[in-house]
């Protein structure tokens, strides 16, 4: 266990959860459901097929199943190879199918699922909360179900939904998670519904595709600010899962000269997006960028301004997991890295 890594938490950790692992809390209805008619989304890959389901080479388990479906095999490779004191679990199901009432019933067997397989057994772990996102009333009830289980620290939404999400529809969601005092955290991902990565088109090579993720996520940004949610719901707090953290600064840059120009179209937007931006919104680190020179990492950090916010991820088992002890630069100082790999998470989450 490498000595100068401190005792950290890790905000992106990716369990798979298994059909047939889901299928077990699904009711009767659903569970025929499911077999006979499965889901009906079509998701793609855009995976190398040298690295099949974005995963480590060496993160298959031993015994079978695909990885992070394994919790013994998650502890020894993750929770016990480093001190992580608290790990979160974001599983990527997809919870975005035709039939909304299935979607509801797959979010609440997936949440079941996690507290009966991985909460319970692993103290260490927390979860996401899994939820039908395009339909509001179902993803209310859903929060409702577990609000008071603080092992769920957020509602998990994928990056590429159906429409930006500023608009009023997912607002009673961020009602009910600001209520419940959940954070909302945005994962890259999800079924695009026909929308590409960009709005531009479908990118040719997956090297388009990994690069070009932050910008669903600049999308959303602009949308949340501009659609007045955080003057709607002043206690919302958001967390940017696997966008990076470079591009932000430019992009609040613009934001901001923009609005300065046109703020007579939404004079309900009563201060400048930065600082909606810097007061409701957080970061993971990975895939975090690497400049060429260290020192610029410290000034893409300054420009950012948000030194309390960035929270430290390995994103594992996928390909290009950061390790804790590798990932940052050295010319980070001891408090800015002690905040990063646990303290600012800490107190966003309430942990203790």
């Amino acid at each position: 266990m490498p000595a100068t890594v401190p005792a950290l938490i890790d905000c992106d950790i990716h369990n798979h959860l298994t059909p047939e692992a889901v299928a077990r809390y699904l009711p009767e209805r659903w569970r025929a459901y499911h077999a006979q008619f499965g889901r009906r989304t079509t998701p793609g890959d855009f995976y190398p097929k040298a690295t099949p389901m974005a995963s480590r080479t060496d993160a298959w388990p031993p015994g079978g199943g695909p990885p992070g479906s394994d919790l013994a095999f998650l502890r020894k490779q993750l929770l016990d190879a480093w001190p992580i004191q608290i790990g979160i679990l974001n599983t990527l199901i997809s919870i975005r199918n035709q039939h909304r009432d299935f979607d509801a019933a797959l979010a609440t067997a997936a949440n079941a699922c996690q507290i009966a397989e991985w909460l319970d057994p692993e103290p260490r772990l927390r979860a996401s909360l899994l939820v039908p996102f395009e339909d509001a009333e179902l993803a209310v009830a859903e929060i409702g179900r577990h609000a008071g289980d603080r092992r769920f620290v957020q509602v998990l939404i994928p990056s590429r939904t159906g429409e930006p999400l500023g608009r009023r529809k997912y607002w009673p969601i961020y009602a009910a998670a600001a209520e419940a005092g959940l954070p909302i955290g945005i994962h890259f991902g999800g079924w695009s519904g026909g929308h590409p990565i960009s709005g531009a088109g479908w990118p040719t090579y997956y090297l388009e595709y990994h690069t070009g993720m932050n910008q669903t996520f600049q999308a959303h940004l602009i949308s949340l600010i501009c659609e007045g949610v955080l003057e709607a719901f002043p206690k919302l707090k958001v967390v940017f899962i696997e966008g990076g953290i470079a591009w932000i600064p430019p992009c609040l840059w613009r934001l901001d000269r923009c609005w300065r120009q046109l703020r007579a179209e939404n004079p309900n937007l009563k201060r400048a997006p930065s600082e909606y931006f810097r007061e409701h919104f957080w970061l993971t680190t990975q895939p975090i960028e690497e400049p060429p020179e260290p020192g610029q990492f410290l000034q893409m950090v300054s420009h950012l301004g948000m030194d309390d916010r960035l929270l430290f991820s390995t994103d594992y088992p996928h390909w290009d997991f950061d390790s804790p002890d590798g990932s940052l630069p050295s010319v980070i100082g001891e408090g800015l890295r002690s905040r990063i790999l646990g303290g600012n998470a800490r107190a966003l989450y309430g942990f203790a």
